[in-house]
């Protein structure tokens, strides 16, 4: 059997200028257009999109075959060929009688072509009917090739439909002004999602636009491997020279009156009445209980305040950024307006990991841990499985932290940082995971973050943490960052 591939080789078709006018075409068509235009980061996307698709149509060119009535007539054509003038006038009745039993489309020009000599085709004329049915034969590839390209020009419409709509919707959510993001959610967007289903993050996206407190909180995540800080409480304290000044207690001009049991500044009408004797008994009594008029004395030379104070020290991390493994508390503590931040956290954290080429995994615990990879190829719908999660039950940090050692312990995971979103309102965690987790910190350098979504979280959990941030979700907090806005 031929290939319609090796058909096209055979005679000199450029399949691949057919389907460059394919692709130049759907790239011109006004909706195209217009979604560019709008989204010009998602350009790159949609072309490395286009010669996906030039590929797919190219190896389905080489698994199709031609239809076996063609490839008989191709071969009869190239026995033809070899033949010499009187052996293809020999044949030529027959080549004709059996061209018009297989119905072919060069049948009728072949029969005008005979007739056109009686006597025999000489070597111009046996040119000619030779260039004639290879025109026929092209044609009918040409025919093939353009049938096929029309069904692959509708399935890359189709599919260019569907990822435009999702694309467009999720864009500025997670991949706003991003190429790489931009490129990635391209690739997460193929499936069989149907608007209701990204509508949901959609809608926590919108709510992550209402609180930007939370994505500028993702953003010092996403950066904590450039600059990590050490917290003040346990700096050791360091010198800093403050530039207010003290007053020097040297003496060098009069600056008004006081009271005081200054002897040496006394004034003269003070010195009087320890002359008269009915007035000595008043004056040292004035004396000891320090209400002497005297001079005030103050020095003009000022000098610069030394204190002492615990010092937060940065200093650049030479490893390069991470994936994330995100830990999220469903307990039902964490429901309500605690589950709407956290699930507005992660998707701030899939943004900052689609722009930064980085995986991000994101594992639920209460009673089990069920986890979702958000970076996978089909992200979106695990992005939406997780966003459907509701929290309740209770709080198992230790079954948290049993599955975040884990997965740290694989080789694709060990430059991680995990980060656990919570209110830490949970029981002490047992000795054995505690020297775990130490061990992960020392002897792999790698980082723990604490989110706090309340005050009341308990400081021998946190403790345990790189580093805490803090996202009170309380009523005064929340109406405290709304004032500020």
């Amino acid at each position: 059997m031929i290939s319609l591939d090796t058909l096209n080789a055979l005679l000199s078709i450029s399949e691949n200028d057919l389907i460059e006018d394919v692709s130049l075409a759907l790239l011109a068509s006004p909706p195209v257009l217009a979604f560019l235009e709008k989204f010009p980061t998602l350009k790159a996307a949609m072309q490395h999109h286009l010669q996906q698709w030039k590929g797919e149509v190219q190896q389905q060119s080489k698994n199709t075959q031609v239809p076996e009535a063609l490839e008989q007539e191709f071969n009869r054509f190239r026995q033809c060929q070899a033949l010499s003038n009187s052996q293809f006038n020999q044949q030529l009745a027959q080549q004709l009688l059996w061209l018009q039993q297989q119905q072919s489309p060069f049948a009728d020009k072949a029969r005008q072509l005979a007739e056109g000599a009686p006597t025999g085709l000489n070597d111009a004329q046996q040119t000619l009917f030779l260039q004639r049915w290879r025109l026929s034969l092209t044609l009918q590839t040409m025919t093939l090739n353009q049938q096929l390209l029309e069904q692959e020009r509708d399935r890359l419409k189709a599919e260019l439909q569907h990822q435009m709509a999702i694309s467009g919707q999720l864009a500025p959510i997670l991949a706003e002004n991003n190429e790489t993001a931009a490129g990635r959610l391209w690739d997460l967007a193929r499936g069989t999602l149907q608007q209701s289903d990204y509508q949901l993050l959609v809608a926590y996206g919108d709510f992550l636009t209402s609180q930007p407190e939370l994505l500028k909180l993702a953003e010092q995540l996403g950066r904590s491997r450039e600059a990590k800080a050490v917290k003040a409480e346990d700096a050791p304290p360091q010198q800093f020279r403050h530039l207010e000044r003290e007053p020097d207690t040297v003496p060098e001009e009069v600056s008004g009156l006081h009271q005081s049991d200054d002897i040496l500044r006394l004034l003269p009408p003070e010195l009087a009445t320890l002359g008269m004797t009915e007035l000595e008994m008043e004056f040292y009594r004035r004396l000891v209980e320090k209400r002497l008029l005297t001079y005030r004395l103050q020095g003009e030379s000022w000098h610069q305040s030394i204190k002492q104070r615990p010092a937060v020290q940065q200093h650049n991390d030479i490893h390069p950024r991470g994936p994330f493994i995100i830990c999220v508390d469903t307990s039902g503590s964490m429901g309500g307006f605690n589950e709407r931040c956290a699930k507005a956290l992660c998707l701030a954290l899939l943004r900052i990991a689609l722009a930064d080429n980085r995986r991000c995994y994101i594992m639920l615990f209460a009673h089990q841990v069920i986890g979702y990879e958000l970076t996978a190829s089909d992200g979106i719908s695990q992005a939406i499985r997780f966003l459907s999660q509701r929290f309740r039950g209770g709080t198992d940090l230790a079954a948290c932290f049993d599955a975040i050692l884990l997965r740290l312990s694989e080789p694709q995971w060990q430059d991680a940082d995990a980060v656990v979103i919570s209110d830490f309102i949970a029981q002490r965690l047992p000795e054995s995971l505690i020297a775990g987790l130490h061990k992960h910190q020392t002897r792999h350098q790698q980082r723990f973050h604490a989110v706090a979504m309340s005050d009341h979280g308990k400081p021998g959990i946190l403790h345990l943490f790189d580093h805490i941030w803090r996202f009170d979700t309380g009523i005064k907090s929340r109406l405290l960052r709304r004032w500020r806005r």
